[in-house]
Formats: C-alpha cells, sequence, structure tokens
C-alpha cells in the first residue's frame, strides 16, 4: 500500500515504504474522529494551511522566546547560536516526519493513535498519557508566566494565588470554543503580541544598557546551569506533541509542509536575534521571562502588550489536551458533532479538570526557569526528537538499506532516538540530564515556595 506521500512526491525519502510491521497492519480500520464533517452542527476540518500556521506560531512562539536570552548568557553567545540554529534546522526535519506518518495513517489525531499504531493498545495508553501530561505541564508554565506578569503590572498588588486563579479562569474561557478555527483567530493577536512585545524589550533593553557591555563567546559555568539553558532552547521547539491535532483539522493536510517551514522559519529567526540582542545589551545577568530585562516601567509596558500571548499560547495547549480527552470519549459517535447538552457539558467538564490540574501544578514550581526545565526533560525532548525519530525507522521497515541515501538517513534518524532517549549506552542525554538538572534547580531555590503569594521568575 503506497501512502498519500509517495503520491504527492515519489522522490520523497519518506515514500519509499517496506512491510508494515504487523502492529501497524489493521490500523487503517480504525475510524478517522472528524470523519463525519458535515453531519451535525460542529465541523472541524476548516482550517486554512496559513491559519494552521498561524496556530503553530501561537502555540510555539511564546514561553521559549522568554527563557532564550538567559540561555545565551549561560552557554556564551557562540555556543548558544549554534544550538538555536541546529535545534531548530532538527526540529524542521522532526515536524517533517510527523507529516508524513500522519499522511501514512490519516486517523492519526494525537500521540496515543501515533503509539496504537506502533505498539497497540499500550502504545496508545503511554504516548496518550505523556502527551496528556506534557500539555498539562505547559498550560501550567502559562498560568505561571501570567502570575509573574500580574504582580510586574501591580507591583505585587495581590497574592500570587490570586492572580493564578484569575489566569485559570482566562484561560478556561478561551478554551470553550470546540474548533481550531475559532482558535485560530485568537492565535494572530498572540502572534503579533508576542513579537511587539519582544521588539520592546529589545529597543528598550538597546537603549537603556544594563549590562556590563561585555559579550562572552562561551563561558565556563557550572554543569547543571549549563544544561538546564539548552533545556530551556529544546522547549522553545517543542510544539511538536500538539502537530497531529493541529493537522487533523486542516482542509487539505498535503499543505502541511508549507505550514511547518512558515513555523520553523518565523520561529528560528525570532530566537536568534532577540536572544542576541537582549543578552548583547542585558548582559549576563539578563532577567528570565526576558521582558524584566528593562526598567520597570517598560517591563510593565512589555508585560501588558504579551497578554495575548501569555493566555492565548496556553489556550492552544489546553484546547489540544481537552479535543484529546473529547476524542477519546466520543470517536466514532454522533456527539462530535453535535451540539447538545452532553456534547458541551463534557467539554466544559474537560476545560475546567485541566485548567486546575495546571494551576496546581504552576503552585507546586513557582520559578519559570526550573518549570521549563522539569517539562522538557519529561516530554519535550522525546515529542520533538526522539519520537520523529521512531517514526521515520517505522514507515520504512525493511528499507534501512536499499539505497545510499536511505542509508545516510536510517544514520540520522537513529541519531535522532539517541538525542531524545533517557539513557543510551549508559550515555545520559537530554531527558536524563534535563532530569537532573531540573531537579537540583528546583531543590536549589528553597526561598520559590509552594502555594506562596510570592512567586519567583
Amino acid at each position: 500500500m503506497s501512502s498519500p506521500s509517495a503520491i504527492n512526491n515519489p522522490e520523497d525519502p519518506l515514500a519509499e515504504q517496506g512491510e508494515k510491521p504487523v502492529s501497524a497492519r489493521n490500523t487503517t480500520e480504525i475510524e478517522d474522529p472528524f470523519s463525519h464533517d458535515g453531519v451535525g452542527g460542529v465541523r472541524y476540518r476548516t482550517l486554512a494551511w496559513w491559519q494552521c500556521a498561524m496556530i503553530m506560531v501561537a502555540e510555539t512562539i511564546s514561553l521559549g522566546i522568554l527563557s532564550l536570552p538567559s540561555a545565551v548568557a549561560s552557554l556564551g553567545l557562540v555556543a548558544a547560536v549554534i544550538l538555536i540554529l541546529g535545534l531548530g534546522a532538527l526540529a524542521t526535519y522532526t515536524g517533517y516526519t510527523l507529516g508524513q506518518f500522519k499522511l501514512r495513517y490519516p486517523h492519526v489525531h494525537s500521540m496515543g493513535d501515533a503509539g496504537e499504531v506502533l505498539m497497540g493498545r499500550i502504545g496508545r495508553e503511554v504516548l496518550g498519557t505523556a502527551q496528556l501530561l506534557f500539555l498539562i505541564f505547559i498550560m501550567g508554565s502559562h498560568l505561571l508566566t501570567f502570575t509573574v506578569m500580574m504582580n510586574t503590572l501591580t507591583d505585587h498588588g495581590a497574592c500570587s494565588i490570586v492572580f493564578g486563579v484569575i489566569g485559570l479562569a482566562v484561560s478556561f474561557v478561551f478554551t470553550l470554543p470546540r474548533t481550531l478555527k475559532k482558535v485560530s483567530w485568537f492565535s494572530i493577536s498572540s502572534f503579533i503580541s508576542i513579537a511587539s512585545a519582544v521588539m520592546i524589550t529589545m529597543i528598550a533593553i538597546g537603549i537603556q544598557k544594563p549590562g556590563d557591555g561585555l559579550v562572552d563567546a562561551t563561558v565556563h559555568n557550572s554543569f547543571y546551569k549549563a544544561f538546564l539553558a539548552v533545556t530551556n532552547i529544546v522547549f522553545a521547539y517543542a510544539g511538536h506533541v500538539a502537530f497531529f491535532g493541529f493537522i487533523s483539522e486542516m482542509r487539505t493536510p498535503t499543505d502541511y509542509p508549507k505550514t511547518l517551514y512558515m513555523l520553523q522559519g518565523i520561529d528560528t529567526s525570532m530566537y536568534t536575534i532577540s536572544a542576541v540582542v537582549i543578552y548583547r545589551y542585558g548582559g549576563k545577568d539578563v532577567a528570565s521571562p526576558a521582558l524584566g530585562s528593562t526598567s520597570p516601567l517598560l517591563s510593565k509596558i512589555a508585560y501588558g502588550v504579551a497578554i495575548p500571548t501569555i493566555v492565548i499560547a496556553g489556550v492552544i495547549n489546553g484546547h489540544v489536551a481537552s479535543k484529546y480527552i473529547y476524542v477519546r470519549l466520543f470517536r466514532g459517535t454522533d456527539r462530535m458533532h453535535q451540539r447538545g447538552l452532553v456534547s458541551i457539558g463534557t467539554w466544559v467538564i474537560i476545560g475546567l479538570v485541566l485548567w486546575t490540574l495546571a494551576w496546581i501544578i504552576a503552585e507546586s514550581i513557582p520559578v519559570f526557569n526550573d518549570l521549563l526545565s522539569l517539562i522538557t526533560a519529561l516530554f519535550a525532548s522525546w515529542f520533538t526528537y526522539g519520537l520523529s525519530g521512531i517514526f521515520w525507522l517505522f514507515l520504512n521497515w525493511g528499507r534501512y538499506s536499499s539505497s545510499r541515501r536511505k542509508i545516510f538517513l536510517t544514520g540520522v534518524n537513529l541519531l535522532v532516538v539517541l538525542v531524545g532517549g533517557c539513557l543510551v549506552s549508559n550515555t545520559p542525554t537530554i531527558c536524563s540530564l534535563g532530569l537532573y538538572v531540573s531537579g537540583k534547580s528546583i531543590h536549589d531555590h528553597p526561598r520559590s515556595s509552594s502555594f506562596s503569594c510570592a512567586n519567583n521568575a
């Protein structure tokens, strides 16, 4: 059986499929959750490629960009820029692989569905649960940023727990629309918001020059602080976990490569420019989130402008998490497309429960960089890199040495799997190292108490 990618691009290295592994042979019988679009009141497959791109941009370019200047300060300019560009290029390739896997198995709506293709029911539960937990942690990081933002704007005018609850309520309300097309209009304002906030910060910090004017090409830092910075760069590209869901709601899924290239072109450019400029003038003590690197007044302005992205980027992840559970409950039933009490009520309850869990996480780990590092260590390295390598190896089962190009790509994807893995031949990689450094950093911040009225960024 030829994949859709083979039809559209016969030269594509992912299109040459060998014999499918046994676990994949019956997955084509599983129904696409949106296969009955047009029957009932709710239609899901409505996204144009550029609308999907804006959602992906809003989801990806949010909190990650705010931690990059401090990552440059920890690693040095040369090492950090190489990592930002290199991991960006690798994220583009792994994102492309996810798209090819989706085209080969059109019913895949989530990482859980992909896990079922790979390993049956066990794979579905393992990857589905991991995806859900990852998204909830990201939602929590947005609530934490909302709290930091409100503390900055109000000069700690109220208890941080109160601000967290306000963020929870606002995010929950914006998660109520059931289709991504409605969310896509929010995403445009989110992108304008983060681009404007970062621009304000760059201009202000360039004028004020709070740093010492020295730029370090390399930095001799402690191991755990340096690797904490690496995990923050990985997090900046950690949007892949939601890509299957985004593609599922595109009108024309074969347009996905255009969507991906638009995303990666925008985010890699913004990351490199903003991180270098803010570090250049902010110095080694640049704040994280970066919007706090300027004077108190301009920090307030930047945070005020950033409100839409702080909220909406979290809402997109909340929507994907809610949709995962909703599809698991109602896949193959009429309730997927109904506007009745059960359908709407279930969606509302799911969103409320997930945002409450995210709030608990945000209050439990009230340090911005530490929370991003923990998220990356637990999930991002696998979802952004490691799993994509596994998907490629699965798609090309039995053809690893069919040509020189295939041999090369097999080596590349084995390396991708190693990057995302926890232990390879007793050599720690991103996952295990990240767990160590994030755990140590959280341990070393006893002043940042959980469920406290004074969260520290």
